[in-house]
């Protein structure tokens, strides 16, 4: 994998984070495009999925990278109309909890 560049470094940390209080079984973070540096956001959008591994969600499987104590995801539309980025803690990814036995309930 390549190393993240230190301008995506400063652009992950600079970022307000939202907390996606609609999905309380899955805590994670967001960041929408139209609300941060176009040329960044999509720098990022491309590493990921350049440089991320494919990972499971339920059924679903998706690009993720994890840098520090984050992973990062988006939801793999086309460059074009890709809106989010996600991150959650490691410890919150889907195999991690699976893994683990903490799944949440229905």
């Amino acid at each position: 994998m390549e190393i993240l560049q230190q301008n995506l470094v400063d652009f992950i940390n600079s970022q307000n984070w939202i907390y996606a209080k609609t999905y309380p079984k899955w805590p994670h973070e967001y960041i929408v495009r139209e609300k941060v540096d176009e040329k960044l956001f999509i720098e990022f959008v491309l590493f990921i999925r350049k440089n991320g591994y494919i990972g499971g969600f339920y059924k679903m499987n998706t690009l993720y990278l994890n840098f520090n104590e984050y992973t990062y995801w988006t939801m793999g539309e086309p460059i074009e109309v890709t809106t989010i980025i996600n991150r959650c803690l490691k410890e919150n990814t889907y195999e991690n909890r699976l893994k683990n036995g903490r799944l949440p309930e229905d």
